[in-house]
This record gives C-alpha cells, structure tokens and sequence, in this order.
C-alpha cells in the first residue's frame, strides 16, 4: 500500500498549517472560547475558501470527493492549532451522514450549504443515562397526518449552541430513524454550556415538537447502520486530531527541556527526562499508525471491518494520548497547568477526544466483540 501524500493533500496541509501559525495563535484561541460563540466565524469562512469545508462531499453537491485520508489530514493540522470550529460535528459527522442517506433533494438542500460555510449542522442522539450504546434512545417519533412529532430529550449535542439544524435520531415503532429539525422550531429547547477544552455543547428538549414528511433522512426505522458509520468516520477524524495534539505537544516540550536550565544546565541533558522524551515521541508515532488504519478503513463498506479498525484505533490512540499529555504537563512542572500556557489546553483537548464517542475502555470491549464475532 502507497502511504505517500499526493501534491493536492500536501498542498492542502501546507496551506491551514500556514493559517494556523498566522492567524489561530493561541491567544486568538483563548479569546475566542470566552466569546459568545465559542469559536471564530471568520475562520469558518476561510474553511469554506480553502475547500475544507468541502471536502467529503461529492462533486455533483458543490464538494471535493475527498476521502477519510483527506480528512485526516484536515483534522491533524486543526488538533495542532486547537481550532475550536464545530469542523467534526458539522462536515465530518452530519454531513456525511447526509451524503450517504439523505434524499437527493436533501443532498442538493444542505450540502452545498455546509461546505459554502453558510449552515452548520450538529447530531443530537445521545441521551443521558445510555453511556456510548448507539441503540439506546428513549426519544420518541410518531407519525401523524402533518409529518412526525417528535418528544424527548438530548444530551451533550457538540455544536449544537451553533447549529442552524439538528440530525435527531428517534423511534417510530419500527427502530430508529433520522429527523432533519431546525434549530428554530416550536417545541424545541436548548441549554448551551462550555465543554471542558473551551468548545460549546447543549442539552435539549423536544415538547411535541412538529416536522414535514421531508425531514426523514433515509428509510424509517433503518438508522441505526447511519449513524454507527457516522459516528466511525468522526472517531477516525478524532484520531487524526488527536495525533496533531501529540505532535505539537512534543515539539513544545523538546524546546522547553532545551531551554530550562536546573544545575546550571537545560534539563534536557538529564537522561531520564531524555528517556521520557523519547517515549512521547514512539507513541505518537505508533498512534499516527493507528489513526492511519482507521481512515483507511472509514470509507470501507465492510461495516464489521471498519467497525474493528476504528475501534481499534481509538483505543490505542486514547491510551497514547494519555501518556503524551501527561508526560507534557509533568515536564513542563507547574507551568504544565497554568491557564497561560498552551500544554494544559492541549491536555484538555486530548483527554476530551478519548471521551467523546467513546473511551478507551469501551472500544477496546467493541474490539474484543467485533473479534469474537468474526
């Protein structure tokens, strides 16, 4: 297999890993997870102008035809500069749950949309009470002469605080099913919080809330297989994120033991602190392996082998992250935790990702099971 980059991805890469040192500085990112929206408007434009937005999305739609390879390397530029954009839980997650089951005029209706940076989308399945199990949703959808009404409740909607529709999954009496539901609609509220690494989240309650018979996304009943590919594919991602984190994380924490002195030396000189580096360096690397796999198999339409390689990946990219972020924040000593210094952010961010659609623990279960099945 020909792991080398094509010119366009290389190009691609170069191109936010120059934005991001120009104009994502970590003051800029600090002041934008204390702003009303949580992230940066003007960069989400920029998104759109660079194609990123774009990418996953086919070309009859106004995308890229890109590919989870191609997303990774989005992902592990916007990990390096903690970019607090909604980038996953719109383009990565929603979007392609709408390009691989949506209706053709739902395709023409949103897509074009998210990747001119003009709607944002965020995925309110989960629900409290039901840990990672994707089957476990208590809301309710019932057919009526009108459409559906949908009643129940949500529970940690990333980007939601932002999004100008909701994907909510619900059950119709046959199994689950997707609901296209604006962020507008009548019956329909939202407590929007501050996530632990600055970005923005929302519970939400749905009170006889009314939709079309075109807010179904894909048949009734038949979600389940969507959102489980959905929710593999922003796992991928977040691999690919999280290897971003580890890389700069690294490269901080060399300069640093290059640059603090103790006993008249830089205590980069010391060999344990040597070996330590050298530990954060190796599993980083064995992580950005496992990301790797991953995305080359998100887009597999073996749904039992891409369940096993994302599951594996996030598993062992979660155990790596841990030790890459602790050695950073103990190397740094108590610089490591000040709100000023960017290790202590990216730590957050890290130990966020290893929580979000699924911990260590969990993944290594689906693992096993997947293994066992098989």
């Amino acid at each position: 297999m020909n792991f080398n980059y094509t010119e366009e991805q290389l190009a691609l890469q170069d191109t936010l890993r120059r934005f991001i040192a120009k104009d994502y500085a970590f003051e800029h990112r600090r002041a934008l997870a204390n702003s009303a929206d949580g992230f940066d408007r003007a960069a989400w434009k920029t998104f759109a102008d660079f194609g990123i937005l774009a990418l996953p999305f086919p070309e009859d739609f106004g995308g890229l035809n890109g590919n989870a390879v191609d997303t990774m390397l989005v992902m592990e530029m916007l990990g390096r500069g903690l970019a607090l954009e909604p980038y996953v839980s719109s383009v990565v997650l929603c979007g392609g749950m709408i390009r691989d089951a949506g209706s053709q005029a739902q395709k023409e209706a949103l897509l074009p949309a998210i990747a001119g940076g003009e709607m944002m989308l965020a995925l309110a399945h989960h629900e409290a009470g039901g840990r990672y199990a994707l089957d476990r949703v208590a809301t309710t959808a019932a057919a009526n002469g009108n459409g559906w009404q949908l009643d129940g409740a949500k529970a940690v909607v990333l980007g939601a605080p932002s999004a100008d529709k909701f994907l909510v999954s619900a059950r119709d009496g046959q199994g689950l099913s997707l609901f296209l539901v604006d962020a507008g609609a009548p019956g329909l509220t939202l407590r929007g919080y501050p996530t632990q690494d600055g970005a923005r989240a929302a519970d939400i309650k749905m009170a006889g809330v009314q939709v079309g018979p075109d807010a179904l996304v894909g048949a009734a009943g038949d979600a389940l297989a969507s959102i489980e590919r959905g929710i593999d594919y922003a796992n991928a991602a977040l691999c690919a994120e999280a290897v971003g984190i580890m890389s700069a994380l690294n490269e901080i924490t060399l300069e640093y033991l290059k640059t603090r002195k103790q006993f008249g030396q830089p205590i980069g000189k010391f060999q344990a602190l040597q070996h330590r580096m050298a530990d954060m360096v190796i599993a980083t690397e064995q992580a950005r392996s496992m990301a790797t796999l991953a995305a080359v198999r998100a887009d597999s339409a073996d749904a039992a082998a891409r369940s096993r390689a994302v599951a594996a990946a996030k598993a062992y990219v979660t155990q790596s992250a841990r030790l890459v972020g602790q050695q950073a924040v103990q190397l740094h000593g108590g610089m490591g935790v000040v709100d000023e210094l960017n290790v202590g952010h990216y730590f957050k961010r890290l130990t966020m990702i290893g929580l979000t659609f699924g911990d260590a623990d969990y993944h290594l279960g689906k693992f096993s099971d997947t293994l066992l099945a098989a």
